[in-house]
């Protein structure tokens, strides 16, 4: 007798212009697993389709997916995947373009790991696992709850520090290819609420216009650009922004020009300009003056997709980013997308 259930996890976009590694938004793009217990095998068998099917390691040891819920089921007393196991990944997301891609393996692999095992994990207990995986809370915190989030890494007692900082290395391992049953069968367990979040509202009205670049940006790339520090003036300008926007967006209705004017950042889009040519021009020339509808313009997490939302004339916004990237060589293709709910499982 078979077992099956679905796993769905939305893309996010971290930042939203002054919010970085703070505000996360879920978006209508789906990771799915369609997960079946009850077809022979001795290995779990991982099947892939869509967006990077061509690279995604199927072996359920080298996995990302698959290597998180194996951590999560040891941390509980289970010392392996079930018997006769086979998971079919359906991929919306682009890898390494600013739209939560890792992260939403992150946390299908957290559901996986609690569907598979029966521990009924809180959504709070889930976080803590991703934070361990996944230390930045922005992405990952909005694929599980869904909507417009702000979260924050609590102070933890130094017993709590030192575990929740324990090397990525210890939580994940690379398994060998001689790995046993029995290799890496004591993690280390995430403290206690790692990671806390707040969701903010948002008008039903607004839509973000994914412009989708055809080159791929790694996070860590994107990082090494940014500055060790900041002045004072630069941060209070983020600051500033950051507190009205998180209002701004549940409106009614939406404000243009309060929110464009929200969402500018001097803490990571100047500094990743020279990685994303056109970036500079698509946040100078398109406003909501010369296109109504438009309320702001961001990258997407460390990018390389750019972010618009807009209440209407969601296509001719769209295309005037194409022709902007088109003069600097650069192909793109461009999406309408909804502002997501959280992640789900269903029998």
């Amino acid at each position: 007798m078979t077992n099956s259930f679905i796993i769905r996890v939305p893309a996010t976009s971290a930042n939203i212009g002054p919010g970085f590694d703070v505000v996360g938004l879920s978006l209508s793009l789906y990771l799915t697993l369609t997960v079946t217990i009850g077809e022979t095998s001795t290995l779990p068998v991982i099947t892939y389709s869509g967006e990077g099917a061509d690279e995604v390691p199927l072996d359920p040891y080298h996995n990302l997916m698959t290597r998180v819920a194996l951590y999560v089921l040891r941390c509980n007393g289970h010392r392996t995947f079930p018997p006769d196991l086979s998971i079919h990944c359906d991929n919306q997301i682009p890898f390494g373009r600013g739209l939560g891609s890792s992260g939403a393996a992150v946390i299908a692999g957290v559901l996986l790991g609690d569907s598979l095992g029966k521990l009924n994990l809180s959504r709070e207990r889930m976080l803590d696992y991703a934070l361990m995986v996944e230390r930045h809370p922005d992405n990952v915190t909005a694929a599980l709850v869904g909507g417009f989030v702000g979260s924050y890494l609590r102070e933890l007692d130094p017993q709590a520090t030192e575990a929740a900082q324990v090397p990525l290395s210890e939580v994940l391992p690379e398994y060998p290819p001689d790995a046993g049953e029995d290799w890496g069968l004591s993690p280390p367990v995430p403290p206690l609420g790692i990671g806390h979040y707040v969701r903010f509202k948002w008008n039903s009205s607004i839509k973000a216009v994914a412009i989708i670049p055809r080159f791929e940006l790694s996070t860590a790339k994107a990082r090494a650009v940014l500055p060790e520090s900041y002045s004072r003036k630069d941060l209070v300008f983020n600051m500033q922004r950051l507190a009205v926007l998180t209002t701004a967006l549940g409106q009614t209705p939406p404000d243009p020009e309060l929110i464009f004017e929200a969402m500018k950042d001097r803490v990571h889009q100047p500094y990743r300009k020279t990685l994303i040519p056109g970036l500079p021009a698509v946040t100078s020339l398109i406003t909501p003056a010369s296109h109504p509808g438009l309320l702001g313009i961001c990258l997407s997490g460390a990018g390389p997709t750019i972010l618009a939302l807009a209440t209407h004339n969601f296509d001719s916004i769209a295309v005037k980013i194409q022709e902007i990237f088109q003069q600097e060589q650069i192909e793109v293709d461009w999406k309408i997308l909804e502002v997501a709910g959280g992640s789900t499982v269903d029998s």
